[in-house]
């Protein structure tokens, strides 16, 4: 069985099919560009750096509409452009890069399957050489809040029978034993563990050992084990929002899930605010309510897919 949305995922041969297409922009998208687009790269790839060029950088947000046209321009992009997108951290930052797009409505993104690490194995051609492209005209769409969810959206659905919460963190982290990876302890919290009622299902488990994604089947098998369905409003978080981007491309994109929305603000947020509910096993506590007063604040907000409108 092919995937719901088959044609968001391309395998590298399609892209180096296409490497010379001018209605083609290649993008690598890495965490740590240094260790990664600059020691070698896909020809004609343009770089985005997840931390200077797809966030904010003074807030913690994404890019308003604004900085997203001008990101789009510099890269030489125009709305009628397919981008096809791959990275480093076996497609982390692509696939938040991917989401980001989305949110702003560019109609044709699509996911290198394997990620940087599949074009390397292959032992395709790659160089050192940064391309140059002619500054374009890009218009974006305006943003679509149905694709993201804030911290008071997530206050008012986790308890819900309609919504369900996918935690892609490592078990060490749901559980809370840890509050941040080794490898990124700057990324810490206040206190560990997960938010209540959230469902444990790591993201790696969505790819194979090469990091390409498993098959339909396999893919539908996984979550629905896990309560994660079709007929709920899916929630997927991690601790910065780029794990959780990952599963959200594959719930939305490969098994086609009509509500899937994601939570960037993530753990490192959740973990870090003062009087939400956390259960956290490693400590043998229970989670409770929210006292009224910190949750006071927290309007309902309505959220629109396709159609079809999730007030929550």
């Amino acid at each position: 069985m092919e995937y719901a949305h088959p044609e968001v995922l391309v395998a590298t041969q399609w892209v180096a099919e296409h490497l010379e297409d001018p209605m083609v922009r290649v993008l690598e998208i890495d965490y740590e560009p240094q260790d990664a687009y600059e020691l070698g790269h896909i020809p004609r790839a343009a770089l985005i750096d997840w931390r200077r060029d797809i966030n904010d950088p003074v807030r913690r947000d994404i890019l308003s509409k604004e900085q997203m046209e001008a990101l789009m321009r510099r890269l030489g992009v125009t709305p009628e452009m397919t981008l096809a997108l791959y990275g480093d951290l076996r497609n982390w930052f692509a696939a938040f890069a991917f989401w980001t797009l989305k949110i702003y409505g560019h109609e044709d993104v699509r996911l290198m399957n394997g990620g940087r690490r599949a074009w390397f194995d292959e032992g395709r051609d790659v160089t050192g050489k940064v391309p140059e492209f002619q500054t374009t005209t890009y218009k974006a769409r305006g943003a679509d809040i149905g694709l993201r969810a804030l911290l008071a959206q997530v206050l008012q659905v986790y308890t819900r029978d309609d919504f369900a919460l996918v935690d892609v963190r490592s078990p060490a982290e749901y559980n809370g034993e840890i509050s941040a990876p080794p490898e990124h302890p700057d990324e810490s919290c206040q206190r560990a563990g997960h938010i209540p009622g959230a469902v444990s299902i790591p993201w790696a488990q969505a790819i194979t050992d090469d990091d390409t994604f498993r098959s339909r089947e396999e893919l539908e098998a996984l979550y629905t084990a896990g309560g994660i369905t079709p007929d709920k409003s899916i929630v997927t978080y991690c601790r910065i929002g780029e794990r959780s981007s990952h599963t959200w491309f594959v719930l939305k994109y490969l098994l086609g899930y009509p509500v899937v929305i994601n939570y960037d603000g993530s753990w490192s947020e959740f973990g870090n605010v003062v009087g939400v509910p956390v259960e956290n096993p490693s400590a043998g506590r229970a989670w409770s309510q929210p006292d009224q007063e910190t949750t006071r604040s927290c309007d309902p907000a309505a959220l629109k897919h396709q159609g079809r409108t999730v007030v929550i």
